[in-house]
């Protein structure tokens, strides 16, 4: 089941999902990359403090082996000896086992930044079971974990023994040599041989470093319906979405279509564009837009305009270029205003010849709109 899961999941982990893995201390660990950096910390150390360190052991060694008969003799003269031999090594060595102490704390930070988590430390019980433990065990991850093991122990041992039959005449030699000149040489032998099992080292760790990666993000791949379901949370459910916009849109509409009563004047197409217009002398900057649609919304205001008693003037560019150009509750363009003037001055005028009688006033003709604001490009018969 663990292997058709695997198969589904073909998509690439999410950042939320990368986030959620990383809060829960879910992250790429690489141990050969910890080794490689605590093997170089301690060559890095050896080198710098490897003769102080040699010159502190040889005088350990000097007063370990320096003793007279009446302390050989009393136990409690031995043990306070021994003691305090054991402080002066601990002394010694203590900045270099500092070093590894803190280069084995930071090496991980390389890998994935500063993680602080206590999801790892919870108590896991089905850890505890054995043949869950069984099963990684002989499972694909356990598999390469072990070649790991292997490849690890050929390349790292290969290249200690390669080190030690390379120097083993020098080795050899070293109970013919003083003290001083024994120790020299061991510290010469075992650097090399250092050397040569770290660059062993960090060939493994530049395998695994890379192969931690992609492992990690193979196992927080996602199958598609996981990615739509953290669409669904992150972003809401797509139908709900949709159900909420037309909300929007329909109330939007509503409380355009109660501005038309107040209106001035509605401009049409006639049957495709409707824009209401409204002007307040002395208050308003510029007639503003009330109200626009095309096509049903368009029949929509030319109905409430008729119940309400609005003037409804044809003039077809005006129309398309006030509904192109201007947004609800704003201004007409500049260049239209002479266009808006003369629309503005019939609706005045039918308004009167309602209220008053009189004979009917002529619609405008051929009004003023530039050709660039017709989003058809052309001037029609207005």
């Amino acid at each position: 089941m663990d292997n058709e899961s695997d198969l589904e999941k073909t998509e690439q982990p999410s950042q939320r999902r990368l986030d959620q893995a990383h809060e829960e201390g879910q992250v790429a660990r690489s141990r050969e990359l910890s080794t490689f950096m605590a093997l170089l910390a301690g060559g890095g150390g050896l080198w710098f403090m490897g003769e102080h360190l040699r010159q502190s052991l040889l005088r350990l060694v000097r007063q370990g082996l320096s003793f007279d008969a009446g302390v050989a003799t009393d136990p409690v003269r031995m043990m306070e000896r021994f003691s305090w031999l054991s402080l002066e090594t601990v002394e010694v060595f203590l900045p270099f086992l500092g070093l590894l102490l803190v280069t084995a704390i930071f090496s991980p930070l390389l890998l994935n930044g500063w993680l602080f988590s206590f999801k790892p430390l919870q108590p896991n019980f089905s850890r505890l079971d054995p043949l869950a433990g069984i099963g990684r065990m002989f499972s694909a991850q356990g598999g390469v974990e072990l070649g790991k093991s292997i490849a690890k122990a050929g390349v790292v041992g290969g290249a200690g023994v390669w080190a030690v039959w390379h120097y083993l005449d020098q080795t050899l030699m070293l109970p013919a040599l003083s003290l001083p000149s024994a120790t020299l040489q061991m510290g010469t032998l075992v650097g090399n041989s250092f050397l040569a099992m770290l660059a062993g080292m960090m060939l493994v760790a530049a395998v695994d470093v890379p192969f931690q990666l992609w492992e990690h993000n193979r196992r927080l791949r996602m199958t598609k319906d996981e990615i739509r379901q953290e669409s669904k949370e992150t972003e809401g459910d797509p139908q709900i979405k949709g159900k909420i916009r037309t909300l929007q849109r329909e109330r939007a509409r509503r409380r355009m279509m109660a501005q038309i009563p107040t209106a001035d004047v509605v401009v049409t197409n006639p049957t495709h564009y409707a824009v209401v217009l409204r002007y307040q002398e002395g208050v308003m900057r510029a007639p503003i837009v009330v109200a626009k649609g095309v096509h049903l919304v368009a029949e929509r205001i030319r109905s409430v305009a008729a119940t309400h008693r609005i003037p409804v003037v044809e003039a077809p560019a005006l129309a398309r270029a006030l509904y192109a150009h201007t947004e609800l509750e704003h201004p007409v363009p500049e260049a239209l205003y002479l266009a808006v003037a003369e629309i503005l001055a019939y609706a005045y005028q039918l308004q009167r010849q309602r209220k008053e009688g009189g004979g009917v006033p002529h619609p405008p003709q051929n009004l003023p709109v530039p050709v660039e604001l017709d989003p058809e490009n052309r001037v029609s018969p207005s």
